[in-house]
Order: C-alpha cells, then structure tokens, then sequence
C-alpha cells in the first residue's frame, strides 16, 4: 500500500511540475510584464505609447542589462510581431546611450 501511494505521489507530482515549467516555457516575454513596459505607455491596457521624449527618459533610466534583455526580445520575429511599435523604438534607442 506505501509503495502505491508513493509512486502515485511522484507521478502526481511530476505531472504538475512537467505542467508549470510547460506554462513557463510557452509564456510570455518581459515584454509584456506591466511593470517593466508601464513607463513605456500612457494606458494600463499598454496600447498608447507615450511620447518620444518620455520614452527615450524611460529608456535612458534602464539598467544596461534591462535594455540588452529587451533588445534581445525585440530581435526575435514572432515578439517583434507582437510589440511592433515598442520593439521598433528600442531600435531606435538601442544605441542611446
């Protein structure tokens, strides 16, 4: 009976740990956490980019490593594709420095 119950246990338990780093892997980019890209856009919903200036501040005031992450995001297709607008000024402001 022990030998059942642990060997359900550790099916059970690989099952939901396969399932989170599943869900982890298939997730989102940093660029769609809210509160890395808020300084980027005037609405919650982050479809209205703020101005030009306010961007290029918000850029300005990242960690190196911040930027080098986002950059990196922005260069693969699909995450381009989904923050067009946000990775075509990271382009812009990749060498602001």
């Amino acid at each position: 009976m022990n030998i059942k119950t642990l060997c359900v246990g550790a099916l059970a338990l690989s099952m939901m740990t396969g399932a989170a780093l599943a869900g982890a892997a298939t997730g989102t980019s940093a660029l769609d956490d809210p509160a890395k890209m808020s300084p980027f856009f005037t609405d919650a919903g982050m479809k209205t980019m703020k101005s030009e200036k306010e961007i290029k501040a918000a850029w300005m005031a990242m960690s190196k490593d911040d930027q080098a992450s986002m950059m990196k995001e922005c260069s693969d297709a699909a995450i381009a594709k989904a923050h067009d607008n946000f990775c075509k000024m990271t382009k812009q402001l990749g060498g602001a420095n």
